[in-house]
């Protein structure tokens, strides 16, 4: 004979204690919560009077670069080509973030000349420069390779390679006395090649292999160095690639949900911030949908 089936008791917490366990329930949240945003403050404490120059801060990933250090109670040093907009962006980070100091001025990474003068003209109270973000980049054309436009690829190269070179050149002396930390923004491309972007795609292998190689230079050295890079990311990108169409800018994002600028800020901020015993090395970062340079899941509808 089967044994009788023991049903499990229901029972009904008085008013009173569905109070307590709700109060015990809510004290646990809140002491996970203060307990988190604790060790989150404790990290990016460490950014906390740090100085931090960005090139190409005029808009997308720079310019949220810029808006999260300052956030973070760093000091910040935005340059770009477009005086404009940086200005603008320099007005928004003293309103927002009072306590940061800003420092503002044009720069044009191609002409090594404009660097060292513009690094020159950093005030005292300034320096030194604790984090480099290489951040100025930019592709333009979607074309094959024989039909590439001379001047386009004289461009990319100049702005993509030799600015990130001549950034690093000026700055790392001075890091290499007191410390710090260099982040380079790759892309995808400079892992995987594609059709009709041959020269862009060189130009990010080539910030790929410059930033293997400077970490392996600087490894008896005080001086991290950090890769990120993007899939995509729905700035001034295409727009800039596609020669301010933004109908055709807009399609390269058709039917996905792409990353933003603040999302790859997140991810410099968050590698700047680490122990001085970490050194996040090299990031891939996609927007889910996508899995490689040119394999996107897109929505029909």
């Amino acid at each position: 004979m089967p044994p009788p089936i023991v049903r499990p008791t229901a029972y009904r917490l008085t008013p009173l204690l569905q109070s307590k366990a709700s109060t015990t329930a809510a004290a646990v949240i809140a002491f996970s919560y203060l307990q988190g945003a604790r060790a989150m403050s404790t990290a990016y404490h460490r950014l906390h009077g740090k100085n931090v120059f960005i090139t190409g801060a005029s808009s997308g990933i720079g310019w949220a670069c810029a808006e999260r250090f300052a956030q973070a109670g760093s000091n910040v040093i935005i340059s770009a080509r477009r005086l404009e907009q940086l200005q603008q962006l320099e007005t928004k980070l003293i309103a927002d973030s009072p306590t940061s100091l800003v420092h503002t001025g044009q720069l044009d990474v191609t002409c090594k000349e404009s660097v060292d003068t513009f690094v020159a003209s950093i005030p005292s109270k300034l320096k030194p420069i604790d984090i480099l973000v290489c951040n100025a980049g930019l592709v333009l054309g979607l074309d094959k390779l024989l039909d590439v436009n001379p001047q386009h690829m004289d461009t990319m190269i100049d702005t993509n390679i030799k600015g990130l070179v001549y950034c690093i050149q000026t700055l790392l002396p001075q890091m290499l006395q007191a410390g710090g930390h260099i982040v380079n923004i790759g892309s995808i491309a400079g892992r995987e090649p594609y059709a009709k972007g041959s020269i862009y795609c060189a130009t990010k292998h080539a910030v790929h292999a410059i930033t293997q190689s400077l970490r392996c230079e600087l490894i008896d050295t005080p001086v991290k160095v950090t890769e990120i890079c993007p899939g995509m990311v729905e700035t001034e990108f295409s727009k800039v690639r596609f020669h301010g169409d933004e109908l055709a800018a807009k399609n390269v994002y058709k039917g996905i949900d792409p990353l933003v600028a603040d999302d790859i800020a997140d991810l410099v901020v968050f590698a700047t911030s680490r122990p001085k015993h970490v050194e996040i090395a090299d990031m891939v970062v996609f927007p889910h949908g996508q899995a490689t340079a040119t394999l996107s899941h897109r929505r029909t509808a």
